[in-house]
């Protein structure tokens, strides 16, 4: 009987895994400010815009659906260290030197809220999205799974090449069925 609903959104300032905390400590204590790279972008809301706009995707959306909050658009994350810099009455570059580290393996420069294959479409409360997907139903992923376990039952007295054959031909099928 329980509702299951996942929501996807960008970072939540003044969070736990919040760089602005983090900003705050290396400024009152002279700095460097460490931003990865000049040119990343994140998505950043208050929390009580994500904690309203959460509650409203759990209240809106319907068992298994995906959500995503509308974040607005992104900020450079060193523009937004520069603001908090002068916010605390200094000057970057001058009191407060910003460092570049480098971005991490892995990480990309600019955050998106859809991935390959996903839109955003509108929902029925202003600032949520329901994510929507070209993937194909769950029941044929679920049958498609059941095969490919039945082919590696049958493994050992399969040829290779007719093992793989079976297994692209699933996959085209789960293809053309996104």
């Amino acid at each position: 009987r329980t509702k299951f609903v996942a929501v996807r959104f960008g970072n939540v300032l003044g969070s736990s895994g919040s760089v602005l905390p983090i900003f705050r400590r290396q400024i009152e204590s002279g700095g460097p400010v460490t931003v990865t790279h000049p040119d990343m972008e994140r998505f950043f809301m208050t929390i009580p815009e994500a904690v309203t706009l959460v509650i409203a995707a759990a209240a809106t959306g319907r068992h298994g659906e995906l959500m995503a909050l509308d974040m607005g658009e992104p900020i450079k994350v060193v523009d937004f260290a520069k603001d908090l810099i002068r916010l605390s009455g200094l000057e970057p570059g001058r009191d407060i030197e910003i460092k570049f580290t480098g971005i991490r393996p892995g990480e990309k420069l600019r955050e998106s809220l859809t991935g390959p294959g996903e839109s955003l479409e509108p929902s029925s409360h202003q600032g949520v999205f329901l994510v929507g997907s070209k993937l194909p139903p769950r029941s044929l992923v679920v049958e498609a799974i059941g095969r490919l376990d039945k082919l590696a039952a049958e493994g050992n007295g399969v040829p290779p090449e007719e093992l793989r054959a079976r297994l692209f031909d699933v996959l085209r099928e789960l293809e053309s069925a996104a």
